[in-house]
């Protein structure tokens, strides 16, 4: 008994080792993919080497011949060759000519396996779904331990994946952002372009068996774009990506047992979740983080808007000078949730206080944060009023908006810019930077 729960330890380890090497693979390479805007390159690829694979286990006859690998890497190049000339030649546009391109190269590999596959023993199910969990069954010794055939070529395929990307790291990240750059620095992008195609149909080709030509699409694109999520650095990215693809074998497994689905259906699937739970939850760029950056924004002009109007009464001595109901800064302000969060972010930074009275007035501090605010305003009008032909009463929209973005360095270059920097355009006093 204890052998028999060794061996299906064994059975589960090698799965997920074989999935995580099949997805980190694919995971690496589909962040340049991603940050190249070319995701839909990596769909065309991962299609459009079927009749590739076809051809190349027609030569060979076995899913671990090296023409397999030859024939995929042949047909993805041409693939990028193919698109990118209707692009540039046939003025078609790009998402056109992939669609045409890869759509006709992946009917093309379906009618070849439906024809030669019986005579061959390729199974199309097997060729764009894979069999993950039996891969176990076909092994090979390597240094005296029986590993699963289809790790070998993932392996290698993995360790040819990062001596690609260590040896033209600095060509790729170019490339990726700046690809007129690099051209103009002599790089060749094209050359770089398809030598990353071919890695990307290896890549492709290596995982076929394992997870199949249709589902490694995901593996291409969603670690990576989860990767991108969560990150704003390449080598991050590809860390958080590499860990997704891993996370995403695990997983895969894991809801295989429950499920009984079978683990290449669950590899996207999870690789699908986790980029979900990226989008909503990351820190910086998820839905959640934006949103709340957005609220946060807008509570804090409508609080510093209020003390700027708090400042400007007394500044003029009004009847509002020693504060303002907050019943009246409601009928201005509006009743909603953020001119009650404004309120309270202003007492909670002690920039203004009252509240209790149902009156709002400023605090020392809050007078400071207004004097800044009133200054920044009027040196932007002034600014406005002298290098543009604006009419005195457009002065203001504009200024209204930009007080709130103007730090300490920018108010004393404007003011150092300005022929009277002592008044605004309506002849009122500029406060200075401190009382």
């Amino acid at each position: 008994m204890s052998n028999l729960f060794s061996l299906i330890d064994a059975q589960a380890l090698w799965t997920i080792a074989v999935a995580a090497v099949a997805g980190v693979s694919c995971a690496i390479l589909g962040c340049y993919l991603v940050l190249r805007r070319m995701s839909l390159l990596g769909d065309a690829i991962s299609h459009a080497v079927l009749p590739g694979i076809a051809l190349g286990f027609l030569m060979g006859g076995s899913t671990t011949s090296a023409w397999i690998f030859a024939c995929a890497a042949g047909v993805a190049l041409l693939t990028a060759f193919l698109i990118q000339t209707l692009t540039d030649q046939g003025q078609i546009a790009e998402d056109s000519s992939m669609g045409v391109v890869f759509t006709s190269l992946f009917a093309l590999g379906v009618v070849m396996i439906a024809i030669f596959g019986p005579r061959v023993d390729l199974d199309l199910d097997c060729v764009l779904y894979g069999l993950l969990e039996l891969v176990t069954l076909d092994t090979v010794p390597i240094f005296g331990i029986e590993m699963p055939r289809a790790m070998v070529s993932l392996a290698a395929v993995l360790l040819l994946t990062l001596v690609f990307v260590a040896a033209f790291w600095k060509e790729l990240k170019i490339v990726s952002f700046d690809p007129q750059l690099a051209d103009a620095m002599g790089l060749r992008a094209a050359v770089i372009h398809y030598l990353l195609m071919g890695m990307v149909a290896l890549a492709v080709v290596a995982a076929f068996n394992a997870v199949g030509s249709v589902l490694v699409l995901a593996m291409l694109v969603a670690p990576a774009a989860t990767g991108h999520l969560l990150a704003d650095r390449l080598g991050l990215m590809m860390a958080w990506a590499v860990a997704v693809a891993v996370a995403s074998a695990v997983l895969a497994y894991a809801g295989d047992v429950y499920l009984g689905v079978g683990v290449a259906p669950m590899l996207p699937l999870a690789a699908g979740a986790m980029f979900a739970a990226a989008l909503l939850a990351a820190p910086r760029h998820g839905l959640i983080s934006r949103a709340w950056h957005r609220l946060a924004l807008a509570v804090r002009i409508k609080a510093e808007d209020l003390i700027a109007t708090l400042y400007r009464h007394e500044e003029s001595g009004g009847d509002a000078a020693p504060g303002w109901a907050i019943s009246d800064y409601l009928a201005v302000a509006g009743r909603g949730p953020l001119a009650w969060l404004a309120l309270a972010r202003l007492a909670i930074r002690r920039e203004a206080s009252g509240m209790l009275a149902l009156r709002v007035q400023l605090t020392d501090r809050g007078r400071e944060a207004a004097r800044s605010l009133v200054r920044s305003h009027r040196l932007w009008e002034s600014y406005l009023g002298e290098h543009f032909d604006l009419p005195l009463d457009h002065l203001h929209a504009p200024a209204e908006r930009i007080e709130h973005y103007i730090g300490p360095a920018l108010r004393e270059q404007l003011a150092r810019e300005l022929t009277r920097p002592g008044l605004d355009p309506h002849g009122k006093q500029i406060p200075p930077e401190r009382k």
